[in-house]
């Protein structure tokens, strides 16, 4: 029995942007290892295929996975997940995004149970949807391509229209009781609240770091 999730691929959303983040979000550190890491790693263990999909390729080069770019230039993360679907070996894709650094295995695993006669299968959290943190089906394709060219970029509105299974928040808390597999790290708040003192110490020098380097670029 093989211990990869059947007939789906992974893909890591890195194309937001750092307006209230001082650093780049898929590389800050938590328990000491930057996000990205930690998420491509978990992925790479559930899923055969796994991707990132970034307009910024040089920055994950380093990582040894495909890399890909958004088909349409348009912002936000449909486009990415309309890539994603795009370019999927499988008919379906697991997509999450880039700050997310406490994802649970065990919920993906359970998510991925619930994938019978639907498009979709995404989790809720405080009566909102989740849908970067989600599985969606290929033949979702001709549809969204139709909402990008429209410049229809919410996710939840596309999601309406469609037959989705809503993981409720009872669901997921068995599996992951504190509900922080869907905890972003948006802001330096969300820093000061979700990470341990060691991660808050180094997340401090980067940035005292990136600032005195910005100072020398505008003087020389």
């Amino acid at each position: 029995m093989s211990k990869y999730i059947k007939d789906c691929s992974a893909a890591i959303l890195a194309g937001g942007e750092n307006r209230r983040m001082p650093v780049l979000k898929s590389f800050i550190e938590v328990e000491g290892t930057r996000i990205i890491e930690r998420n491509l790693r978990l992925m790479k263990s559930l899923f055969q295929e796994s991707f990132i999909v970034s307009n910024q390729p040089e920055l994950y080069l380093y990582l040894n996975t495909p890399l890909l770019g958004d088909v349409y230039d348009s912002r936000g993360p449909m486009t990415g997940i309309f890539t994603s679907l795009l370019n999927s070996g499988n008919r379906w894709v697991f997509v999450s995004a880039c700050d997310m650094p406490f994802i649970n295995k065990n919920l993906i695993s359970y998510m991925a149970l619930k994938r019978t006669n639907v498009d979709a299968v995404v989790p809720v959290a405080n009566n909102k949807a989740e849908p970067l943190f989600a599985f969606y089906k290929k033949n979702l394709l001709p549809s969204m391509e139709k909402c990008l060219l429209k410049g229809e970029k919410s996710l939840r509105d596309f999601l309406n229209s469609k037959r989705v299974k809503y993981i409720t928040a009872a669901e997921h808390k068995r599996i992951d009781n504190d509900i922080i597999s869907f905890v972003n790290l948006n802001s330096s708040e969300d820093i000061h609240r979700y990470l341990n003192a060691a991660d808050r110490s180094r997340f401090i020098k980067e940035v005292k770091r990136r600032d005195k380097c910005s100072v020398l670029e505008q003087l020389s």
